[in-house]
């Protein structure tokens, strides 16, 4: 048994010396930096995903209430027409159609919230892999 076959006592700078330290330090950061950002990368595509499907809401939302004005409008003709029935049955399908619509067109709304695109996981992860180096340091 020789020297080099001794682990060094703890707390000193190993065989590698310091250089080796930082170089292990660099190439740790990296990895960790690469890490992050195809994280982020997914993160944001999932946020675009969701903000395609409330425009989709957002769409269909405005279809029914384009079709819940043209019903409202045929039901004030005829109620200023016949003054009966027939119109108030068309102002209840319009009315129920428009509530449906508003409730799609605000529910899209919050789905393409900017907020959405945060990627909130990444930028957690980001802080502890930064507080982690700091203490590595």
């Amino acid at each position: 048994m020789n020297d080099r076959d001794i682990p060094p006592p703890q707390g000193t700078v190993p065989p590698g010396g310091l250089g080796g330290l930082l170089s292990d330090l660099v190439r740790d950061v990296t990895g960790i930096v690469r890490g992050e950002g195809k994280l982020i990368r997914t993160e944001i595509a999932q946020a675009v995903r969701g903000m395609g499907a409330g425009a989709e809401m957002m769409a269909g939302g405005a279809i029914l209430l384009l079709v819940a004005a043209i019903v409202l409008v045929q039901a004030l003709v005829i109620l200023l027409a016949a003054w009966v029935g027939p119109g108030w049955a068309s102002a209840i399908v319009g009315a129920i159609l428009g509530i449906i619509g508003a409730v799609l067109v605000g529910a899209g709304r919050k789905k393409m919230a900017v907020t959405e695109l945060l990627p909130d996981r990444t930028l957690q992860q980001t802080s502890r892999d930064v507080r982690l180096a700091k203490e590595q340091l």
